[in-house]
């Protein structure tokens, strides 16, 4: 045989074995994938051709397959979205696929929530529970979350002045009269509510959150104590093979200016988001500026299959002012004035400065498929300096902390059981001072208090998944606080002493039922036990006087709920019903020197029905309109004191101080293929007593507001949204973050008129 022929015929008889797949040509498609409802491209999603051949999507949501001739359509696939099938027609006329996906989170069956440590959906969870994720948060102008807040049923937040929020869920507010207490709030795992009680949540900026879960009502069996809720604050991270990059501004009535600047970067095994906001605002009224620096780093790692560990870091710098309440005369003559006299709020500065580093480290780890653990530990710091109209406050507070879980899920029989239990520990340390303020400056010493504040809790939590779809929940939790108190200095002549105040460990019990009627709605009730000892600044008032007889509230809560969705998922229901009695409850009041003390006053009855109903009138990515959809929230509050006796006068059956009976919120949600979005919101608010003795009422009011935007990408790589928006469209005459109870008939903190703003954001992805 002629040996240089051999290749030749190798060549041949591989060409002749290659021939029938070569007869089928290869051909590309090419495209992109968005989000049909906010049009932002999605990474990682599965392209499959019914031939095998398989890609993922890139940062800007395209991608690029090349497929055998015999394709005749591609599958594309994303967790959290709805599968779509596209015909291969189009590509095999060179026309680029852009393809929108539907997100299976507009299904309650599918909103995942951490609430009650259950991680299962909505539809699955016994509870009054709601979720605003970032897409609620960026209706608006994002220089505050008091509107997103608000769009939610039973839950209204408030802004006294600039940045001081006042949070009420289910009536809470009434021992509220500034801050936040009563309520629990997380950061991830970590706890943001200090040992003392209270949440400085003005520290940080709305941008920071990428979701946050409202439990409303007594959750001590879960997260320790409190009668009003819980809010569980998830932190902006980046996403696996996310490289993004991102600056934006905003610009608005009164000065506002908001600057902000991001960086994600994320892969399997570890990612890291930084983000720098700075907000600055004139304000409406005379002494109302502020100015707000944050810087968030959130990091994750994932050292191997079984371990995630978490670090988050939180620097906030924030200074503000406090206009002060007004008379009723003063806020119809000229509602933009602060409050005046020897006292008023420009005359002595009054302000807050506050600074504050929040650290947290947790770790999530997996022992087997039914073993897991997370632990959390974190610390804070501090720094308050603070003129009032009446005294000066210095402030220094460290704290530190942990909390642990250990979730087990096994079967017992036929039932599927999810056993989880754990414990939480803090422990925080304040050096407290207060001086004369003369004209915002240190004057003499008042008092010179160390505050030594200690909280925990143990809890435990069985879930039973029984036949024909129930769902029963049994938890209990012990709950424990103490304070220490050591008074070093007491003008003119009072002697240091020392004053604890241990609140007995409580039982906090809570059970719940749910039945899933079909796959598209469930009904569910409970009954659960709440505790809320008094905070430090409840039992240390500002004035340095201690409130030594202050007892802890304590309450049960009955509530019944349905949710779900009908009319071909088109609309979405949630409808809960709830009666809570509470005993020793905590009002707040002012002296005549304006500072705010606390007593018991015996007993409330607060019942109510919360309803949030959601429509989707047109939802089709190929549509001029691709989402059309309207919404609302409606909450009903009969809520009353009982067994109250203000000196000889019986105030049993009078409103509860704070709370309107009726509150209404809607809205409607536009967007359309070529990018623009339409965002309207009106809210209604009944009137609001103000008084125990139901003698003085805020009027009732209704607002509205709006925001445009086009959000459009450049290139390959630039995403840009520019938008612009209003508040109080209807330029309603209202007072936001009464005074309730006030001194001298100081109840009114008058609400920016018509106001604008406008901005844009640009991100760049790699």
């Amino acid at each position: 045989m002629n040996q240089p022929l051999l290749p030749f015929r190798y060549f041949f008889l591989t060409t002749l074995l290659l021939l029938p797949l070569l007869s089928y040509a290869q051909q590309r498609v090419a495209g992109q994938v968005l989000n049909a409802q906010t049009r932002q491209a999605l990474e990682g999603v599965t392209i499959t051709a019914n031939t095998g051949e398989q890609t993922l999507t890139s940062s800007m949501g395209r991608f690029a397959l090349e497929i055998s001739d015999r394709a005749a359509f591609l599958l594309i696939s994303h967790i959290g979205y709805e599968s779509d099938t596209i015909s291969l027609q189009q590509a095999q006329q060179g026309i680029a696929l852009q393809v929108y996906l539907q997100p299976q989170a507009a299904s309650l069956s599918e909103v995942v929530v951490t609430g009650y440590e259950s991680n299962r959906p909505l539809l699955e969870t016994a509870g009054a529970l709601s979720v605003i994720d970032r897409e609620v948060i960026q209706r608006f102008d994002e220089s505050s979350l008091v509107r997103a807040v608000n769009t939610v049923p039973g839950v209204r937040m408030e802004e006294r002045a600039t940045a001081s929020y006042r949070l009420s869920i289910r009536g809470s507010s009434l021992r509220s009269p500034y801050g936040i207490r009563n309520v629990k709030v997380y950061l991830g795992e970590i706890p943001l509510t200090e040992s003392n009680g209270i949440t400085n949540l003005n520290l940080y900026d709305a941008a920071n959150f990428s979701r946050m879960e409202i439990l409303k009502g007594p959750t001590g069996s879960i997260y320790g104590a409190g009668t009003g809720g819980t809010v569980l604050l998830e932190p902006r991270r980046a996403a696996p093979g996310e490289k993004v990059f991102q600056v934006g501004t905003t610009i608005g009535s009164f000065g506002l200016q908001r600057y902000t600047a991001s960086a994600s970067v994320g892969s399997e095994k570890q990612s890291m988001f930084v983000q720098y906001t700075r907000q600055r605002l004139d304000g409406y009224r005379e002494q109302s500026a502020m100015d707000r620096e944050t810087l968030l780093l959130t990091s994750t790692f994932n050292p191997s299959d079984r371990s995630t560990i978490r670090a988050n870091l939180i620097y906030s710098d924030l200074f503000y002012e406090l206009p002060g309440g007004l008379t009723e005369e003063q806020y119809e003559q000229a509602p933009r004035q602060a409050r005046g006299g020897m006292f008023g709020s420009v005359a002595q500065n009054a302000s807050m400065n506050q600074k504050g580093v929040n650290i947290g480290l947790s770790q999530e780890y997996r022992f087997s498929d039914n073993w897991k653990n997370a632990t959390a530990l974190y610390g804070l710091f501090r720094y308050r300096d603070h003129p009032f109209n009446t005294d000066y406050e210095r402030n220094t507070n460290q704290e530190y902390g942990a909390r642990s879980r250990f979730v087990y899920n096994t079967n017992f029989g036929e039932v599927a059981t999810t056993l989880t239990f754990g414990g939480e520990y803090q422990r925080g340390f304040e050096a407290a001072r207060t001086y004369d303020n003369n004209q915002g400056i240190t004057g003499s010493l008042r008092t010179d208090d160390e505050v030594l504040a200690k909280t925990g809790l143990l809890f435990t939590q069985a879930e039973f998944e029984l036949p024909s779809n129930w769902i029963v929940t049994t938890a209990l939790s012990l709950n424990d606080t103490k304070y220490e108190i050591t008074r070093l200095h007491q003008a003119p002549t009072g002697e240091p002493y020392e004053f604890t105040r241990d609140f007995s460990a409580v039982l906090s019990p809570r059970v719940a039922v749910l039945k899933r009627l079909s796959e598209q709605v469930s009904v569910h009730g409970s009954v659960s036990a709440g505790f809320s000892p008094p905070s430090e600044e409840e039992l240390l008032t500002s004035d340095g006087a201690l409130n030594q007889d202050l007892e802890a509230e304590k309450g049960i809560n009955y509530e019944a709920g349905i949710r779900g969705y009908t009319l071909g998922r088109k609309l979405s229901f949630d409808v809960v019903a709830f009666h809570f009695r509470l005993r020793e409850t905590i009002v707040s009041r002012q002296d005549l020197s304006s500072i705010a003390v606390f007593r018991n006053v015996g007993a409330t009855s607060q019942s109510g029905l919360e309803t949030a109903l959601g429509y989707t009138l047109l939802e089709d990515a190929t549509q001029p309109i691709s989402l059309l959809k309207v919404w609302s929230s409606y909450t009903y509050s009969h809520f009353r004191f009982r067994d109250y006796k203000k000196d000889d006068t019986d105030l049993s059956d009078n409103q509860l101080t704070g709370v309107a009976p009726h509150t209404l919120t809607a809205g409607l949600d536009m967007a359309t293929r070529f990018g623009l979005y339409l965002n309207l919101t009106a809210n209604y608010v009944d009137e609001i007593p103000l008084t125990d003795e139901n003698t003085v009422y805020a009027e009732a009011y209704l607002v509205a507001g709006a925001r445009l935007g086009l959000r459009r990408e450049l290139g390959n790589h630039f995403l840009l949204d520019i938008f612009a928006g209003s508040e109080n469209l209807t330029d309603q005459k209202y007072s936001l973050g009464n005074d309730l109870n006030a001194f001298g008939g100081r109840y009114f903190q008058p609400a920016s008129p018509r106001n604008y703003y406008g901005g844009f954001s640009l991100s760049y992805r790699l």
